[in-house]
């Protein structure tokens, strides 16, 4: 049942300079209700006004005045009003109901002075239930964005806030308010409560009417800090650094800065003991972290904001690329994860496309994650990548890999007005968000299979595609085309796992027979 509002919702009128006789209101109330004056539901409606107008002038209150502050503080109030002390202990919610009904009628006919600060709202709330339908959402979730686009905007009304006040503060505010709104209520609980879900839908509903030049946009706030601010413009310009590496370094960099204070004061212990504080994770980390202090520092020293010396303050990190062996596992096992990809629904056709993208071509999640549908030439089955160095890179299309594209294009692909190639199977349909949600269709797969013995992640493909080429005879520089390497320096730790030509190399142990 979608929750909507006890009366409908219509742009605040022009205010009525003279106000009728309380019997005049309560006459005309009741007879918008469409009630019978001598109903149950009537009398208690007319008990509920009547208390309400007498308390107003008792407390001197102008009609043309009342608020939600008002209607609290009556609600709340030690009754001693003749005639009417009496039902102060069965005073209901139910009855504070029928109040701010009654509130909501003065508002509607102008004698109640309220400016709602948008013209046409009524208009605006249908087109946002129509774009509510175009996403596709499930029936629940639909109703939830509808219904709490009217509470919002009566909560608005109520509390007499402006629309072009509208910022985080006043989301926030309403997802927490102690809900008197006179909208429906279901078993005594609005249709969509709850904080989080007030939120989210309030947000999105100010996205939409923004988004449309209904209420004015917010522009983003700056950075606090102006060192920061300046070498994020930089990465960005003169550097060609990527979304991610900026939200990386820029995540990092925060978090140290409570450690260091102001860089004209930074010294070498101080930036040591915040590198040794952060540096907690794994040797690949430190050594990123390593990385990206030394690149702020560098860029702060060039504008002469710190002093140059600090330039070999942060500790290097000792870090063996060719310590390790590359993880990955045998031709059989990739077999045995492509045959767990069942095509029963939607979400598995569109999921063994990409673990047959990762298996065969050995991609990156992140290549994925960013493919378009323009990015394949089916004239000539080809597909073209991009990757982490943003060169497009032609590589040939399999047979199988291709089938199962079209299989997800026919049969499988939500219709959305979006570019990437995967789309997420629940609406509102839009691309994965990282690349993160690659490796967990990786493991979903996998765990549906019940294959065991794998490493975790997306790479695995990759990595075994390497290893496995390079066992069949494939020399390092054609796997180092295959996977689209800028550096042979990046294939060469392959060749750690390139068994036939170990052993041409490889020197017996002193007394024992060569290999």
């Amino acid at each position: 049942m979608r929750t909507r509002s006890s009366l409908p919702f219509r742009t605040a009128p022009l205010r009525v300079e003279d106000s009728p006789s309380h019997g005049a209101l309560l006459a005309a109330f009741l007879s918008s209700l469409s009630l019978d004056e001598k109903s149950g539901c009537a009398v208690l409606y007319g008990a509920a006004v009547r208390h309400f107008l007498h308390w107003l002038e008792r407390h001197r209150t102008a009609i043309r005045t009342i608020d939600d502050q008002a209607v609290r503080r009556f609600e709340k109030h030690r009754c001693r009003c003749h005639r009417y002390s009496a039902q102060q202990a069965h005073y209901k919610a139910d009855q504070a109901a029928r109040v701010r009904r009654f509130v909501r009628f003065l508002e509607d006919q102008g004698y109640v002075e309220v400016d709602d600060g948008i013209d046409d709202l009524p208009r605006h709330l249908a087109d946002y239930s129509d774009a509510i339908g175009r996403l596709q959402l499930a029936e629940g979730p639909a109703q939830a964005y509808r219904s709490e686009a009217e509470h919002f905007m009566a909560w608005l009304r109520i509390t007499r806030r402006q629309w072009i006040d509208i910022d985080d503060t006043i989301i926030d505010q309403y997802a927490a308010h102690d809900c008197r709104c006179p909208v429906w209520r279901k078993r005594g609980k609005l249709v969509a409560t709850g904080t989080k879900r007030r939120r989210r839908c309030a947000r999105h509903f100010v996205e939409f009417l923004r988004g449309r030049g209904v209420i004015p946009s917010v522009e983003p706030v700056a950075d606090d800090d102006p060192h920061m601010s300046a070498y994020l413009t930089w990465l960005k310009q003169h550097r060609g650094a990527t979304d991610e590496t900026i939200r990386r370094y820029r995540t990092d960099i925060r978090r140290l800065m409570p450690m260091l204070g102001e860089p004209s004061q930074w010294d070498a212990a101080g930036l040591r003991s915040a590198f040794q504080r952060r540096s907690k994770e794994t040797p690949g980390s430190a050594s990123l972290l390593v990385t990206i202090m030394r690149s702020y520092i560098r860029f702060l020293v060039v504008r002469g904001e710190c002093r140059p010396a600090l330039l070999h303050a942060v500790p290097s990190v000792q870090r063996y690329r060719l310590s390790t062996l590359p993880r990955h596992v045998d031709p059989a096992t990739i077999e045995r994860i492509i045959a767990a990809c069942p095509t029963d629904r939607p979400v598995e056709v569109r999921d063994k496309a990409i673990i047959l993208l990762l298996a065969r071509l050995g991609l990156r999640a992140a290549d994925v994650q960013d493919m378009r549908l323009d990015d394949i030439d089916w004239r000539s089955g080809h597909l073209t990548v991009k990757g982490k160095t943003r060169r497009p890179d032609r590589l040939p299309l399999p047979q199988d890999v291709g089938d199962a594209i079209l299989a997800y294009l026919a049969a499988a692909r939500p219709e959305a007005a979006e570019e990437h190639l995967f789309l997420r199977a629940q609406a509102p349909f839009r691309p994965f968000r990282s690349s993160a949600e690659i490796a967990g269709i990786v493991a979903r797969t996998r765990d549906r299979g019940g294959i065991e013995g794998v490493p975790t992640g997306s790479h695995i493909f990759r990595h075994s595609l390497a290893t496995n080429l390079l066992r069949a005879g494939a020399g390092l520089e054609s796997v180092g085309t295959i996977l689209r390497h800028s550096s042979p320096e990046t294939t060469a730790i392959y060749a750690k796992v390139d068994l036939p030509m170990l052993m041409k190399i490889a020197q017996p142990w002193p007394g024992e027979p060569s290999c």
